[in-house]
């Protein structure tokens, strides 16, 4: 099993992102195909009160290499992955790795 981790950076207007996330983002992830689970993570602040490094986090699990190339080779892959630039202000880092 493989995932693919999505690493949100603190956007510049945390309530724009989250508008625009769950308007407008989250309609296009659910038009892709081929992964087996999603989760989406919120990161809340450290033990010590400090901000998290990260903002968000979204996790897409696929059986294999070629269902995952599958998918987001797919137009609605495509879409979803230009459309990050539309609302990630604060950066983002894509992650591939295996499960296990």
């Amino acid at each position: 099993m493989l995932k693919v981790t999505v690493l949100y950076g603190h956007p510049t207007d945390p309530a724009a992102f989250e508008s625009y996330y769950a308007s407008s983002h989250m309609p296009l992830v659910g038009k892709m195909t081929g992964f087996e689970k999603a989760e989406l993570t919120k990161f809340l602040p450290n033990p010590d009160g400090s901000k998290p490094d990260y903002y968000r986090m979204a996790e897409l699990y696929y059986a294999s290499p070629e269902a995952m190339q599958k998918s987001l080779g797919s137009p609605e892959g495509k879409a979803t992955t230009g459309d990050l630039a539309n609302f990630a202000t604060g950066g983002v880092k894509m992650l591939v790795g295996e499960v296990g």
